[in-house]
């Protein structure tokens, strides 16, 4: 079995992410309009009537713009946590009832394994997801404020992984943001740094027993951050541990106004090579 995966949008103007397994697709987040989320699914060569489920991380607009749209105009069920139905609910509009779902700690579609874990975020109960096939696993964590001790644990082991890397701490200082929204950015339920990612993904990665993980770097902020700064810092931060980035372990920053790669996960990670 071959997991597929890409990264239709990742930022605070949308995010969304493509996942299959060939019988079961998923939607992880719909920060998009409809139509935009349709245009770039056909971008890689996939459409939302071959969608079964859409999963939301968090309440905030740019996680569930297109939910509800998608979920009346396809039929789909949409599950999330209680917290973002209570916060998010009307956002999202009429919705039939049986297309409402809660979040789970650990549970199936078709023969997707997937498990849910809580985030530091402002938001009302955001949730990260690993979701596997059995034999790869897929790691999805951004718009966290720290790094806690249980995802530093869920994230072990993970064949691809996206994290986040919002922005480079000296831009953010020096950038045009007021005092409050940097405070924000910085507190326990904003964001992550490219430098504390930086940190984080040498040790969670030891664990990783595919020969070559791929980490997308996300959730980078358009003001104060850059792809090749990102980039850099985590590269650097790799090859200290003794990792060959290219070799040990792909590494990437998620596209924010186009899809990225489609991936297909098996114990050997391919490019599909679309768009």
């Amino acid at each position: 079995m071959t997991l597929e995966m890409a990264v239709l949008a990742s930022g605070s103007s949308g995010n969304a992410i493509y996942l299959a397994d060939g019988q079961t697709a998923l939607l992880i987040d719909a920060g998009l309009s409809g139509k935009e989320i349709e245009r770039r699914m056909n971008l890689i060569e996939r459409s939302m009537a071959g969608v079964d489920a859409l999963l939301l991380t968090h309440e905030h607009g740019d996680h569930i713009k297109g939910a509800g749209v998608l979920s009346r105009r396809y039929n789909l069920p949409v599950y999330a946590t209680e917290g973002t139905w209570l916060a998010g609910g009307e956002k999202l509009g009429p919705l039939k009832p049986e297309h409402k779902k809660l979040v789970r700690e650990n549970w199936e579609l078709g023969k997707l394994q997937i498990t849910s874990f809580p985030i530091p975020h402002d938001a009302r109960e955001p949730v990260g997801y690993i979701i596997s096939d059995g034999q790869v696993k897929v790691g999805l964590a951004t718009d966290i404020g720290y790094i806690t001790a249980e995802i530093s644990q869920c994230l072990q082991g993970m064949d691809c992984l996206l994290l986040e890397a919002n922005h480079d701490i000296d831009l953010l200082r020096e950038g045009s943001y007021p005092g409050s929204l940097k405070r924000r950015i910085r507190g326990e339920g904003g964001h992550l740094s490219n430098e504390e990612t930086a940190r984080l993904l040498p040790d969670i990665l030891e664990s990783s027993s595919c020969c070559c993980p791929v980490v997308l770097l996300s959730h980078l902020s358009a003001e104060n951050n850059r792809p090749e700064l990102a980039y850099l810092t985590v590269k650097n931060s790799l090859q200290a541990a003794g990792y060959r980035v290219g070799s040990d372990v792909i590494l990437k920053c998620a596209p924010r106004n186009e899809p990225g790669e489609l991936y297909r996960l098996s114990g050997r990670i391919e490019e599909a090579g679309l768009p």
